[in-house]
């Protein structure tokens, strides 16, 4: 696991920055967007291999960004983690039924996010290449 491209779509400047610096620090390539539209045209013309997407964005929202990244066939198989400053219940569960791999929720660790980064990758990375590859004993 080095230098994966990681997309982060957040519209808060500060927090952007904080996440950007944090993955470049651990040798990841961050991208950032303060759109879900920009972070989307972002997605399809350089495919990340993971994305790290706030809920409460203006114009898209994060939830419609992650629908639309698990309904491309592009970028369905692109982990998503939501972070957002909502953490109630209904509000993890609807990211996590729409195709999010993993919620965090505001305020967070740097420690804790690229941990959970790292290990939706680790399982990424543990999937078989495709349905129809033989196992072979």
């Amino acid at each position: 696991m080095a230098n994966e491209r990681i997309l982060v779509i957040e519209d808060e400047e500060d927090i952007l920055e904080l996440v950007r610096y944090n993955l470049e620090k651990e040798g990841f390539s961050a991208s950032g967007f303060a759109t879900g539209e920009e972070g989307l045209r972002s997605a399809l013309n350089k495919v990340p291999d993971l994305a790290l997407v706030d809920l409460m964005l203006p114009g898209i929202d994060g939830l419609e960004v992650c629908r639309q990244l698990k309904r491309e066939p592009l970028t369905a198989k692109v982990p998503v983690i939501i972070f957002s400053a909502k953490g109630d219940e209904p509000d993890i569960v609807s990211g996590l039924e729409i195709g999010a791999d993993d919620y965090i929720t505001k305020p967070f660790s740097p420690r804790i996010l690229l941990a959970r980064v790292r290990a939706v990758l680790r399982r990424r990375a543990s999937l078989p290449v495709s349905a129809d590859t033989p196992l072979r004993f």
